[in-house]
């Protein structure tokens, strides 16, 4: 296929550009360790993540929704592993995974050399639930470094040490950052240092602050999520804020975010966070109004329809649907493809130029075939030898 240049924008990188435009964002320092063959931390892209929400001892359902979110463009994975039964499914799960699974382990050591044995990508731990802890840590680092399999440290508000919860009397920024690096140190101490921290608060607030803090404390890789952020738009909201600032800062190297909905709605806004951030290639953007009386078309109908019709589009593309004159032929021209819309009809734009006009029920369809023509020619077409209304007696649309 011929590659074409869509003009988007690419995604920041460690390295100043050269062309004298501003410069990205300069990602903090870390150590950079492997989940699987996805780097993570060391200037590495930063990652999405996603849990599952099945019974992971039903081997199928859980391959099925990993199937599901690698699709939508999730890179690691993670199962929750709070029996026998779902240790036990580990070994199929792991091999038959597209992309690498993490081991999710709470309240029993012993799963965590299972997850080992498994052959797990990496294993997150809640040293604030698990049993005896501290004296196994030992033979955690032991197991773990000679498999190699990073750990990931989880510390919420929510299982904090009760140690320090009683120190520091609630779930304090303060008190998530030390519970963290005394953990690490506990590792430390056994010279394994193969290690992600995640340090997750229900508050962005709490969170943002205790990233901050560890940020200043350690070289560790961090993975952000606002932990039990809530529901699709809240809890959206709650994390694209969080992210934006600590991201924006270079904080951070993989991100998960913690919806009260399907692991796929969950990907798929972590990937829109980077891709917004201009931290991850651009996928399919919908640029569209938010309406106005001078509306003379249900913009908010014709842009959910457009985006459902486009859903699973493979190639990168900003569709920009508009709903008047005032600014949606320029909106139109900037984007890669764009409608504007007026009196019944859509004037269709592709790359600036004006294709055609069709009739409002024939937009969609419209923009579904220029994208095609777009991203996937397979024969000359030169825009300024369609004419507005010139389908009109090939479809029956209106000029």
């Amino acid at each position: 296929m011929t590659t074409i240049d869509l003009g988007l924008p690419t995604p920041t990188s460690a390295s100043p550009p050269q062309d004298g435009t501003q410069p990205p964002v300069r990602r903090r320092l870390t150590r950079q360790l492997w989940v699987g063959p996805v780097p993570v931390g060391g200037g590495a892209p930063i990652s999405v993540q996603t849990m599952t929400t099945t019974n992971t001892a039903d081997v199928d359902a859980t391959l099925q929704q990993i199937a599901e979110v690698t699709a939508a463009g999730c890179d690691i994975v993670r199962v929750a592993v709070p029996s026998a039964d779902d240790a036990a499914a580990l070994p199929a799960i792991v091999t038959k995974s597209p992309i690498p699974v993490i081991a999710d382990i709470h309240f029993q050591p012993r799963y965590v050399f299972a997850a080992i044995d498994a052959g797990c990508a990496a294993v997150r731990v809640n040293p604030g639930n698990i049993k005896k802890f501290d004296d196994r840590v030992g033979e955690i680092a032991k197991a773990a470094a000679a498999a190699g399999v990073p750990i990931r440290l989880g510390v919420n508000g929510g299982s904090l040490d009760p140690r320090l919860l009683a120190k520091h009397g609630a779930a304090t920024s303060e008190a998530l950052v030390e519970s963290a690096l005394l953990e690490c140190s506990l590792f430390e101490e056994h010279g394994f240092t193969a290690i992600k921290i995640a340090v997750k608060h229900h508050d962005p607030l709490t969170m943002i602050a205790a990233n901050r803090l560890l940020a200043e404390h350690c070289s560790y890789p961090l993975h952000l999520g606002v932990t039990e952020a809530g529901p699709a738009f809240q809890g959206s909201i709650k994390s694209a804020v969080a992210f934006g600032i600590l991201l924006g800062e270079g904080i951070g190297d993989t991100i998960r975010v913690s919806l009260s909905a399907p692991p796929v709605e969950q990907v798929k806004a972590g990937c829109h966070i980077l891709q917004s951030l201009g931290l991850r290639p651009r996928k399919l953007e919908i640029v569209s109004c938010p309406g106005c009386g001078r509306l003379q078309v249900d913009i908010h109908k014709l842009a959910a329809q457009v985006e459902a019709a486009f859903d699973g589009f493979p190639h990168p593309l900003r569709v920009a649907v508009m709903g008047c004159v005032v600014n949606g032929p320029g909106e139109a021209r900037e984007a890669d493809l764009g409608v504007s819309c007026g009196n019944g009809k859509g004037q269709i734009f592709r790359q600036g130029q004006v294709l055609r006009t069709v009739a409002e029920s024939k937009i969609v369809d419209a923009l579904v075939e220029e994208a095609l023509r777009l991203t996937e020619p397979t024969e000359p077409y030169a825009a300024e030898t369609v004419p507005v209304g010139h389908n009109a007696t090939k479809t029956g649309e209106g000029s």
